[in-house]
């Protein structure tokens, strides 16, 4: 285009044909886009309304006009935000007005209750409001105070032993101590206990609960008989009360008596029992006899293991007034909606949709009535930590590519305020594509846009909705990725972890008997030296033994030493022979690609201590949502770090414990996730970790070697586990090679200050990261026996985290070509440090060891 502005159809389709054709937008509507975007027409407004819903926190858009036919019109959604990931948090501390925006566009601007949330809770006096309630009581001529709510008070431990409250409310029933600060189980449950009466205990948001602390929690239920909701669960006690409060019968204006002599549950009509952690339905009190007017149940979020389905359905056919229910599908009423309804002739609803509809289409029709998964906050989170956690709800993203080479990072973008009400469905009636406009014909001219038009008629009134997962079905875990927009049956995710998990801890390996060397030395008995082809500068320049010499023709060559793959069309390609002895191993990939390696471990010897639970995100994700769950459930942390399948240098790498996040970045790439090492042993302060070199002889018989040289990698800045600290690569990352200011040691000197700053002796953790490396290998010779090969030798690099525990963590192994490269950087910086051995001593001991049967500088495995 010589740089003119596009001015006709012909030239733009001619530009733009390849973006025109990935976005799939209709060839009849070209004309109108070329239109709109020549002219930066946004007229969406004469056509749609954005409408708040879901109680303020979403929105949705809405069409006004009369009607649209499919595929009559386009519209163009701008960009609101554009960001490569690293950069989010600086742009939304930094550009002025955009983090406003992004709160008010993602419903985020407005505290958790409704009210403004700069509220100053610590103002509030606790002896005030325990005296308030007393007097309160008293007015009202009741005896005694029965349900008490201190909540969001900054209550300690210390504070709450004054306040002496078992004397002050003995008949206490309902206590609510939610977001407080109190974390001294010997204190708490002291204090509890001494409520006899009490029905219902709330400690959420508690640094208590952090601990997991399951004998706190058999304290109380001792001494606490009557408990029946603790936590905001349901205890194996639970009864009339419970069933009560859930079905809004008892509340602080009715906290009910201590014992109910009518039928208080005969009046309820809708009952929510989701999410309470309800193991065994059947008891005493939820009984068809109890509320023979139950109309509307909710059960969703509940395993109820304990019940067998046949008793669990006869019970609920008992209750002849129910017509509408909710349950996790599959779950313990059955696989699917239509299961469910045909053991429920009498439902009109299930999940919200009409029974007649889910007859008509099957259980395609239920999956779209999931519920919505909403940003949650708390009052003292700014708004870009609001931001930062609901973005992921909005965004998508694309990457650009030239004739070169294709972006490494992807874009990611959020919509403007009418793209991004556009909600989900599985039946959408409008597509949307991001498109790159360049109206001079350059890349560099680009302006990105949303196109959006109707793929179905569309008549006034209603919603418009398109796919947030377009062209990717269940073959590619559908149901799983929906997730991070949406509550998905937990209890199903979390059974298929178990039995993962299970399956896991049944694996036993028992490492091989070691067998005796069998390699021999390569020089010939007339004292030829070994011509060695390499394309690896430092090689070529570093390798001056005298049994070795460089061919510069790799078919004349007894060694071939290369950073490229080798497999067998480059061996055609380069004329290379099977006699020839190779500085790779055949299907290496199963160590050196990062989802093979953890399934050849996990194959090899099922969980282990020093591999952190790894989840190859294209296959498994179903069973990391599950763990997610159960840590969540549990109390535990949720930190985990994504790792593409073969990329060095930490790119695309992130590091998050939002599981919506988890699921979006998947679109980037193949990745594995793994649980983020939280409390890793630090060094001055610094994460560190340890790259080890490895030399391979032979897998079967395995013989394998360590370097006497690690090289120790240290972060740049002091080590954080403040959330904003995630997307600081100086911080969380030690490969400062390519970014950042290089931050290497000497080992010598980092063994000796390493001992004495944490008073350990480095021999120890050293044997126990060999003990480990040998594992790593052993694990590969024994699952792919294929790897053997007489005329392979290599190196890898194994790179190892220390734990708080000084317990070593597998993080990855580094192939040959990557690993000789990476060396090099490595080598460079500890070199002109002082390390004892130098670069060429490093390649001459390292082929001597791998072809010479040299064992100077080595350490056997």
């Amino acid at each position: 285009m010589g740089g003119d502005r596009i001015r006709t159809l012909e030239e733009f389709v001619k530009v733009h044909g390849v973006l025109l054709a990935a976005s799939g937008v209709p060839e009849s509507l070209h004309r109108q886009l070329f239109h709109k975007l020549s002219t930066e027409t946004f007229d969406g407004g004469d056509f749609f309304e954005i409408e708040p819903c879901e109680e303020g926190r979403q929105r949705r858009l809405l069409f006004t006009s009369d009607f649209m036919p499919k595929d009559s019109h386009v519209f163009l959604s701008d960009h609101a935000w554009t960001f490569r990931l690293s950069d989010a948090r600086k742009q939304l501390e930094q550009v002025p007005g955009l983090v406003e925006r992004m709160a008010s566009l993602m419903c985020v601007d407005i505290d958790s209750a409704g009210g403004a949330s700069d509220v100053n809770v610590t103002n509030f006096n606790v002896v005030e409001i325990v005296e308030t309630e007393i007097r309160n009581a008293k007015d009202k001529g009741d005896d005694a105070v029965r349900w008490l709510e201190l909540e969001d008070l900054h209550m300690d431990d210390a504070l709450l032993l004054s306040l002496d409250l078992p004397s002050k409310f003995p008949n206490l029933l309902a206590l609510s101590l939610c977001g407080n600060k109190l974390e001294n189980v010997e204190t708490v449950t002291q204090e509890i206990v001494k409520f006899k009466h009490l029905k219902a205990l709330w400690l959420n948001n508690n640094p208590i609960l952090l601990k997991n602390d399951d004998h706190m929690a058999d304290t109380i239920f001792q001494g606490c008989p009557s408990l029946e909701i603790y936590n905001s669960c349901f205890t194996c006690n639970f009864g009339e009360w419970a069933l009560g409060f859930c079905g809004g019968i008892y509340d602080k204006d009715n906290p009910g008596f201590f014992h109910e002599t009518d039928h208080p549950l005969r009046g309820v009509t809708l009952l929510d029992l989701s999410n309470r952690s309800i193991h065994n339905l059947i008891n005493k009190a939820f009984l068809p006899a109890e509320m023979p007017s139950l109309s509307h149940l909710n059960l969703r979020g509940n395993r109820l293991e304990q019940n067998p389905v046949g008793e669990l359905l006869e019970l609920l056919r008992g209750f002849s007034c129910l017509n509408a229910l909710e349950v996790d599908i599959p779950g313990p009423l059955g696989e699917s909606a239509l299961e469910i309804l045909e053991s429920f002739p009498n439902l009109s609803l299930l999940n919200g949709v009409n029974a007649s509809k889910i007859l008509e289409s099957g259980n395609h029709a239920i999956d779209s009535m999931l519920q919505p998964r909403l940003p949650e906050w708390t009052s003292e989170e700014t708004l870009a930590d609001r931001v930062v956690n609901a973005m992921w709800l909005y965004l998508m993203n694309y990457r650009l590519a030239d004739e070169e080479k294709i972006d490494e990072t992807s874009v990611w973008y959020v919509m403007d305020e009418l793209g991004s009400a556009l909600r989900h469905s599985d039946e959408p009636n409008f597509r949307v594509s991001p498109f790159l406009y360049m109206p001079d014909g350059k890349l560099a001219s680009a302006v990105s846009f949303s196109i959006l038009w109707p793929t179905q008629d569309v008549q006034k009134g209603d919603e418009c909705t398109r796919d947030f997962l377009c062209g990717i079905g269940e073959e590619k875990q559908r149901s799983a990725r929906l997730t991070a927009w949406f509550h998905t049956p937990q209890n199903y995710f979390i059974e298929q972890y178990e039995k993962r998990r299970q399956k896991l801890q049944s694996t036993s390996f028992v490492s091989p008997p070691m067998k005796p060397c069998t390699t021999n030395s390569l020089l010939c008995n007339d004292g030829s030296s070994l011509r060695v082809y390499t394309d690896i500068p430092q090689v070529e320049e570093l390798l001056t033994r005298p049994e070795f010499e460089i061919s510069t023709d790799p078919k004349d060559a007894d060694i071939i030493w290369t950073g490229m793959q080798v497999d067998e069309e480059m061996k055609v390609a380069a004329g290379l022979t099977d006699q020839q002895y190779i500085n790779q191993f055949p299907f290496e990939a199963c160590l050196v690609m990062k989802h093979h390696l953890a399934e050849t471990v996990q194959k090899a010897y099922g969980c282990l201590d020093w591999l952190q639970s790894t989840y190859n995100l294209e296959t498994q994700l179903t069973h990391l949502i599950g763990e997610y769950y159960v840590r969540k459930r549990d109390g535990l942390d949720n930190l985990w770090i994504l790792k593409p399948w073969n990329m060095a240098r930490t790119i695309d790498t992130t590091i998050t414990g939002n599981l919506s996040a988890i699921i979006r970045l998947m679109e980037t790439g193949p990745k594995v996730c793994q649980k983020y090492i939280e409390y890793p042993a630090l060094f001055r302060g610094k994460k560190f970790d340890l790259r080890y070199i490895i030399l391979v002889r032979s897998i079967d018989p395995l013989e394998i070697f360590l370097s006497d040289v690690f090289w120790v990698r240290l972060a740049n800045n002091p080590y954080s586990l403040d959330k904003r600290s995630f997307s600081e690569y100086e911080t969380h990352f030690t490969v400062m090679n390519y970014r950042g200011k290089l931050n290497h040691m000497n080992t010598p000197e980092f063994v000796r200050e390493f001992e004495k700053e944490h008073q350990v002796k480095w021999w120890d953790i050293h044997v126990r990261v060999k003990r480990m490396i040998r594992s790593v290998f052993e694990s590969a010779a024994v699952v792919h026996p294929e790897m053997q090969s007489s005329q392979s030798r290599a190196i890898y690099g194994v790179d190892v985290m220390l734990d708080c525990h000084f317990q070593p963590k597998l993080l990855e192994v580094t192939y040959c070509p990557d690993c000789t490269r990476a060396c090099k950087y490595d080598m460079e910086a500890i070199f002109k440090g002082g390390e004892i051995m130098k670069a060429r001593d490093f390649y001459n001991h390292v082929f001597g060891c791998l072809f010479l049967n040299e064992t100077t500088h080595a350490d056997p495995l």
